[in-house]
């Protein structure tokens, strides 16, 4: 046997010593916490009736998970990679279905997150520990969310609560000098108000992000570690039955350390900013409206070759109105949102010429359809965007299911999406172009659902053909002037593959695996797109007895290649973690976890390193 396949051997060997039948797993969690499924379809949807695929993870899930970041989380997901320049806080990026880190919308709590410069989510500044439920809902939702949904939606909800006020404090130590510490208050301090506030603390003096193959102009041999403090509130007002206002914020910093170069010690630090003003009422028996208002910020400096600060504010309102028709809902949404970038370098903190102070308006309508009538389920959508600087587009979806059994459905699906080129695309000096297009693309997919019970299985085939994609081009595709290449639409690829996986769970023990075969490739070059394999998956098994759970569970991944030329070659891996957690009181319960227990040296990026063998132990106190 080799040893690439050695911590998928143990797992099914640990898996097997309890009496139990073997299931292939897909959710997140078993039972009601995943029952329902909002960003699917922009409403509250029982989550049998969800046409688009998606993962749940709960709050339980989060808290044994021992994830030191919302990037480690997401690596055990079905469907999703990730890639990072080092260990927790340095700059990863999330690969939803083949697609790239700006081909995924990621909001929170509703409202949308990300860099206008770089595209997609600065993950390392978004607090694993603020997070109560994340739900992914892979493929097209552009005709919901507009621009970037072309793999998918990542939906983070923050931590509340209702009842009775209660407290929550959570402290942990690991390897690394890993330091975690947690409070925040919960519940309802009046009949029609209810409070949530919650603050964190991260902290770790890591390793060294690099290794001396990147070369003496990077390499440094100390500790590069982190420290991520965050802040969420949340203040609801019932105002009557079915009416409520509220008010919503989460701030968070990541200093984190980096390599570039042998003396230096060099920090990136992210921010992130989120602030929402909603309203919710229903005002027929049919017909229920919300009004959000929000900013988010998200702000980056870094003092390494030449000091740099990156500044995206985006400003949105949204105005949704759901009509229920018997079981049917026709949804109706007009929304606005600016994105303004301020960008600064070096002591005299120069303005970055094309890209500081450049702002664009995006102004959107759009109407969808969920039919639901006997076994027949179906979703229809379509939306245009309206932007000052790339002008109109329009995309749309149809999804069809048939409910053979109350347990087995089948679902078809087809969709278009696609991506705003960001600023660095448009307008970095001697390498954006102004003219450069969105990219665009069409999806369609077949998959096949089984639930009952504690079991839960699923098979999915999709294929996302995208034009237009934006790649570093050579000198001869670019217009006159950009003697070392600029941003250009002159690619192709297809996203294809096959993702299955489910869940079960056999008296006290609970079964989970995934797996995912698939083919990212760049039709131009007939490469493989850098940093996907071929395949990847988990496998899991957790037993629980009397007041505590024990659990076992890999990560494997085929080999990648780390550039678009396919020359450097990384190699695949297989971790594997072991985890146990006790319920030491009502409400108390210690989490033990043993990350890489077979100190597997991998690389998610070339040259970068990633954390050995770990450990983790917290305490937690409360429902979150």
């Amino acid at each position: 046997m080799t040893s690439a396949f050695k911590p998928l051997a143990l797992s099914l060997a640990l898996a097997a010593a309890f009496p139990s039948s073997i299931v292939l797993a897909q959710t997140a969690t078993v039972g009601a916490a995943s029952s329902v499924v909002i960003t699917a379809g922009r409403q509250t949807q029982a989550a049998k009736d969800v046409l688009a695929d998606n993962v749940v993870i709960t709050a339980e899930d989060i808290a044994k998970s021992g994830a030191a970041s919302v990037v480690d989380l997401l690596q055990k997901q079905r469907g999703i990679e990730i890639t990072r320049n080092g260990g927790p806080g340095t700059s990863a990026s999330v690969f939803l279905r083949g697609g790239s880190n700006a081909q995924n919308v990621v909001l929170i709590d509703g409202v949308r997150i990300g860099s206008s410069t770089t595209g997609g989510a600065t993950w390392s500044s978004i607090p694993l520990s603020q997070i109560d439920r994340i739900e992914v809902v892979y493929g097209p939702l552009s005709s919901l969310y507009g621009a970037d949904a072309m793999g998918g939606v990542i939906q983070i909800f923050t931590k509340k609560g209702t009842g009775v006020i209660t407290p929550t404090v959570s402290a942990g130590l690991g390897s690394y000098g890993t330091r975690k510490l947690q409070a925040g208050i919960f519940g309802s301090v009046a009949d029609n108000l209810s409070l949530s506030l919650n603050v964190a603390r991260e902290e770790s003096d890591g390793f060294s992000a690099t290794k001396p193959g990147i070369g003496a102009g990077s390499y440094n041999a100390d500790k590069d570690g982190y420290k991520l403090d965050s802040f969420n509130g949340r203040l609801v007002w019932e105002i009557s039955k079915g009416y409520e206002l509220g008010v919503s914020v989460l701030n968070s910093r990541n200093d984190a350390q980096y390599d570039s170069g042998a003396t230096s010690d060099d920090h990136n630090i992210g921010k992130l900013e989120t602030v929402a003003v909603f309203g919710r009422g229903k005002f027929t028996d049919i017909w229920s409206a919300s009004l959000q208002i929000a900013q988010t910020a998200d702000k980056g400096f870094s003092t390494g070759f030449g000091s740099s600060q990156i500044d995206t504010r985006q400003d949105s309102i949204n105005f949704q109105n759901d009509i229920r028709i018997g079981k049917d809902v026709l949804q109706l949404v007009a929304e606005t949102r600016e994105e303004k970038v301020d960008s600064v370098s070096g002591a005299t903190r120069a303005p970055t010429k094309g890209i500081n102070g450049t702002k664009r308006t995006t102004n959107s309508f759009a109407a969808s359809y969920v039919l639901k009538q006997d076994a027949h389920l179906a979703s229809a959508s379509i939306r245009n965007d309206r932007s000052s600087q790339y002008g109109s587009n329009t995309t749309g979806s149809v999804a069809y299911g048939y409910r053979f059994t109350d347990a087995l459905r089948v679902n078809a699906s087809y969709g278009t999406s696609f991506r705003a080129p960001t600023y660095n695309e448009l307008y970095y000096p001697n390498y954006g172009v102004a003219s450069n297009k969105p990219e665009k693309a069409k999806n369609a997919e077949i998959g096949i659902y089984f639930e009952q019970g504690d079991t839960q299985l699923s098979a999915v085939y999709y294929q996302n053909k995208a034009t237009d994609l934006l790649v570093s081009a050579g000198s001869g595709d670019c217009p006159a002037g950009y003697t070392f290449g600029c941003a250009k639409n002159v690619n192709k690829a297809t996203l294809s593959g096959l993702t299955m996986g489910g869940t079960t769970r056999f008296a006290d023990l609970t079964l989970r695996a995934s797996i995912d075969i698939q083919d990212p490739k760049d039709d131009t070059t007939n490469k493989r797109l850098a940093r996907r394999s071929k395949q990847h998956g988990t496998l899991a098994a957790e037993y629980s007895f009397a007041n505590a759970k024990v659990g076992v569970e890999t990560i494997f991944s085929g080999d990648r290649y780390d550039d678009a030329a396919n020359n450097r070659l990384l190699s695949s891996y297989n971790l594997l973690n072991l985890y146990a957690t006790y319920e030491v009181a009502k409400n108390t319960t210690v989490l033990a976890r043993w990350n890489n227990a077979l100190n597997k040296d991998y690389e998610l990026a070339k040259n970068y390193a990633t954390a050995g063998s770990n450990v983790f132990v917290g305490v937690n106190y409360g429902f979150k």
